[in-house]
């Protein structure tokens, strides 16, 4: 159940949903609504972080630009994610080259990185407050798959990625979960507190030139001609350069182009601090992952709190909802943890596109678009918006390199249903998968364990079998010490036995043996060394034997 917080701010509760990011963000000015005509020569609709990182460096490059944003800064997807800044790309890498080849695919990788490096050089260079960059991302396997995981791991060398390839052992010793695997390390990924950088991409926007207007919506564009017209409510801008920023929430202005998206919602919870208990479990500071899909991605902030993300959904709902279904999420993997309390739940709403790439490039004369970046979007935001501000500014042609990926209709309501099932169907399929992986490894555990039980029983079976070999002997030697002349003594006992055993036969020999065990406990030792001393003799004496029968 979701715990009552008393210092919660309503208002900025409202804009970016009950979560831990509203009540930890820092203080920033309340940018004013846009209430006089301008002419800029770039105006970017879309306050999240690709229109941020656009105006950013627009303006840096010394050209006038204006944001608008029709709610709050980052108030969307941009402000509510887990702040996973990861390489790459929601497409898998695989696709990508089934797509476009593999030294295009290398040259996109490229790109991604290079927008990876954009948000740790920004937060270094700005010293933006209360980001709380943590490095690394591990990306966990819940499968036994050793071979897939492997060429998976060369796949991403191959692309420049500088990774690590964990084994089960190193996994487990970090996460301290059964469920857990193989891993692949991403060295240089992070994980920040998303709307803490996103106001400070802003702040640096605005100390380069750039000007910001909140509760500021385009209700239309005119993009005929060299400069293009934006009406807002209370204004008109014109511009040479208009660009696009956005994903689901530009529905209202550019519809068609909203419906190359299909919007997912994905629930995110942050527990009560839990202590040293959480620390016990979770070893690794930065983001962690076990699925491919909007599922189980979570990461330790505020010291001891678990923050984690899934349960994603084709149309959005109340996040308390899925409060018990994420906390028993964090029970299965960790039920160390016990029954955790929650403090913070909320939701973000993403763009996908069918390609699972995102859309940048040039829709018309002047008209630029930077949008689709859902499932890997802290990266690729950066990115797009450094193509864009290059393309504009420059005459830069590198975001051609996205030209592959087109705007195509997602299907609508078929589309939403067709990826909720998607989703649905893949849970199903990985838990299927995990159970077969973890009866293979209780198989595999209990064969290695019957191993080791057979390997010290043939070694005590052995052990046993040569000191059987090495006690006639010591019998031998201590019956020659003390009888010395017992094989020369043609009238002692012992010759006496081996000439009525050499009278009788085999038969006698056979029958003595059967009877053998018949015989008290204590001769059991005994009697087997007369028997082998007899033989002994019999066979070192042959002459004695024909002169007794004779």
């Amino acid at each position: 159940m979701l715990q009552s917080k008393s210092h919660r701010n309503g208002a900025v509760s409202e804009i970016y949903g009950d979560s831990w990011y509203a009540t930890t963000m820092v203080d920033t000015p309340r940018r004013p609504a846009l209430y006089s005509d301008l002419d800029v020569d770039v105006c970017v609709i879309g306050g999240g972080l690709a229109g941020l990182t656009t105006a950013r460096e627009v303006a840096r490059r010394g050209w006038s630009v204006v944001l608008l944003e029709a709610s709050r800064l980052a108030a969307n997807a941009s402000g509510r994610n887990t702040g996973f800044v990861l390489p790459g790309f929601g497409a898998d890498a695989d696709k990508l080259i089934a797509r476009v080849g593999f030294e295009r695919t290398k040259d996109l990788w490229t790109l991604a990185q290079a927008g990876l490096d954009y948000v740790r050089d920004t937060i270094a260079s700005e010293q933006a407050p209360s980001v709380d960059p943590q490095d690394g991302w591990l990306y966990v396997s819940k499968k036994d798959n050793s071979d897939e995981f492997v060429n998976y791991v060369a796949l991403l060398g191959e692309l420049g990625c500088e990774i690590e390839g964990w084994p089960t052992e190193r996994v487990r010793s970090v996460l301290r979960s059964e469920r857990y695997f193989y891993a692949i390390n991403y060295l240089r990924a992070l994980a920040i507190h998303p709307l803490n950088y996103a106001l400070a991409l802003a702040a640096t926007a605005e100390r380069d030139g750039a000007r910001i207007f909140e509760n500021t919506p385009a209700l239309s564009i005119d993009p005929s001609g060299v400069r293009k017209r934006i009406v807002t409510p209370a204004a008109r801008l014109r511009a040479n350069h208009v660009v696009l920023c956005g994903n689901v929430q530009l529905k209202s202005l550019m519809p068609r182009l909203a419906a190359t998206m299909i919007p997912m919602t994905t629930y995110v919870i942050t527990t009560a601090p839990l202590g040293d208990r959480l620390t016990e479990a979770i070893g690794y500071r930065g983001g962690v992952s076990d699925s491919d899909l909007a599922d189980n991605h979570y990461r330790i902030v505020g010291g001891d709190r678990l923050m984690l993300s899934g349960r994603a959904t084709a149309w959005p709902r109340n996040p308390r909802r899925y409060i018990g279904a994420l906390k028993a999420d964090i029970k299965k993997t960790y039920p160390q943890l016990g029954d955790v309390d929650v403090d913070y739940a909320w939701s973000g709403t993403l763009g996908i596109t069918v390609h699972r790439m995102p859309q940048i490039g040039e829709l018309g004369p002047g008209v630029w678009l930077a949008s689709g970046f859902g499932g890997h979007g802290m990266n690729t935001t950066a990115m797009g918006g450094n193509l864009i501000a290059q393309a504009i500014v420059e005459g830069d042609q590198t975001w051609r390199q996205f030209t592959p990926f087109e705007l195509v209709w997602a299907g609508g309501v078929f589309g939403r249903a067709a990826a909720q099932t998607r989703v649905w169907v893949k849970r199903l399929r990985d838990a299927v998968e995990e159970r077969r992986a973890r009866a293979r490894e209780a198989a595999h555990r209990l064969a290695r364990e019957a191993e080791l039980v057979q390997a010290a029983q043939e070694e005590a079976q052995q052990q046993q079998e040569s000191q059987q070999q090495q006690e006639p002997q010591w019998s031998e030697q201590g019956q020659s010490a003390q009888e010395p002349d017992a094989a020369a003594t043609p009238d002692n006992e012992p010759t006496t036995a081996v000439r009525a055993e050499a009278d009788h036969g085999d038969a006698v020999v056979a029958q003595a043996e059967t009877a053998e065990p018949s015989g008290a406990v204590g001769m059991e030792r005994g009697a087997p060394r007369r028997r082998r001393r007899k033989r002994a003799q019999t066979t070192a004496e042959p002459a004695v034997e024909h002169d007794a029968e004779a």
